[in-house]
């Protein structure tokens, strides 16, 4: 039940010491104001990783085929390794559920027109799964679907800048664009977060693909998601795996890295993984060092506080104050103290790096700020704190002896 004198007492208390207060929930402010800063500029640097890694999906894995450096089992040096649609189902043989999403590809540059508009585009064959890997949004219509591959149907799913480019205003669902003199009926239209070059682009499906464009089965590389249960090691140890068969199957020498070649995205995670744990690590023990100092500092003023309301603490037992009534004054005028500073210092950290956040850019720290989460444990950790750091003197007052504090002077 809320007691309005119980408050009312602890906030004259306050208000009694407050230069003493304000000094020690100086150093619980300052504790939290670099917590903030500090995360706010670690959660910068992975927001400018992420930015750097693009938009694709982070668990994806490329694999692409050149020529052989190595002479290997009679074959000669310098062989062009192609890749066929056989070779997506290798793959999906081979390590079945450690695929996530599998394609292949075809890219091929053609002049797009409509109604006298032209422009030159990049277009790319593939099958339905790629839209997860390329985190494509369909804005308009649909995306290819397995009934496009099986059937070869001649249709297209642009994206928002071809749109914007040869349409305008215009609708361009059911619309027919004409690739390279050949006409192709739009289905979709995507965006893709990574802006205007991933939007310049056209899928189709890789079997018309494939058929107008050769009437063959090759592709030009593979892309694949891997399962996201995989922690890092685990992935690229998948990637060599799905390198070394595919040179078994290729006859390629196992030492030679350039006849098919792989590119894992968990590589580049695991090193981001690696950095962002030490950053978090040194700033635990300063954020967690300063913080204690202020812990102590807040402890040793109450312990203060106790011996100077020792006589008045004594009178309340006298009149049968219990023990329990006497901690929880202690104890709710330490969280206080605490928890008042530690916001006053978080909302500080907030507000700067609000601030500085924009000229922070220049040295690759993007959007720095702090979550949800932080502030929800920042609480936490203040209420745990100011429980600590009033513990002792709440005990010592509560073992106080009535006749004892009534002969303090």
């Amino acid at each position: 039940m809320f007691d309005l004198d119980l408050w009312r007492e602890i906030f004259q208390s306050i208000n009694k010491n407050r230069t003493r207060s304000l000094l020690s929930g100086f150093t619980v402010a300052f504790a939290i104001l670099l917590f903030a800063i500090l995360f706010g500029i670690a959660n910068g640097l992975k927001n400018t990783f992420k930015e750097a890694f693009g938009t694709d999906a982070n668990n994806s894995i490329r694999i692409y085929a050149g020529r052989t450096t190595k002479a290997y089992k009679g074959l000669q040096i310098g062989r062009q390794i192609q890749f066929k649609n056989e070779d997506r189902d290798f793959i999906l043989d081979e390590f079945g559920d450690k695929v996530q999403y599998i394609t292949s590809k075809v890219n091929k540059s053609v002049n797009a027109s409509y109604k006298g508009e032209k422009n030159t585009y990049e277009v790319r064959g593939v099958y339905p799964e790629y839209m997860y890997i390329e985190n494509n949004k369909i804005k308009d219509g649909r995306y290819i679907n397995q009934g496009d591959i099986v059937n070869r149907t001649k249709i297209v799913v642009i994206g928002k800048k071809v749109e914007t480019d040869l349409f305008f205003k215009e609708n361009p669902l059911g619309k027919y664009i004409n690739l390279s003199g050949i006409q192709y009926k739009i289905v979709g239209v995507f965006t893709d977060d990574e802006g205007e070059s991933e939007e310049s682009v056209i899928y189709m499906p890789i079997s018309t693909t494939q058929f107008i464009y050769g009437n063959n089965d090759f592709v030009d590389m593979m892309h694949l998601t891997y399962n996201p249960s995989m922690n890092s090691d685990q992935a690229l140890a998948f990637g060599n795996s799905i390198t070394t068969k595919l040179k078994q199957k290729f006859s390629v020498a196992e030492s030679d890295q350039r006849a098919i070649r792989l590119f894992n995205m968990a590589q580049g995670t695991k090193q981001v993984d690696i950095m962002t744990a030490s950053l978090t690590g040194i700033i635990l023990v300063i954020g967690f060092g300063t913080l204690i100092a202020g812990i102590v500092g807040i402890s040793n003023i109450m312990i203060f506080i106790v011996k100077e309301r020792t006589k008045e603490i004594g009178i309340r037992k006298a009149l049968g104050a219990s023990p329990a009534s006497i901690v929880s004054i202690i104890l709710l005028e330490s969280i206080i103290i605490t928890a008042i500073a530690g916001y006053v210092g978080l909302l500080i950290g907030v507000g700067v790096l609000e601030l500085i956040g924009p000229s922070l850019e220049t040295y690759f720290i993007k959007d720095p700020g702090v979550s949800n989460s932080l502030v929800v444990g920042a609480t936490i950790t203040l209420i745990i704190s100011g429980a600590i750091a009033g513990y002792l003197p709440a005990k010592k007052a509560s073992q106080i002896k009535p006749i004892i504090a009534l002969r303090n002077d």
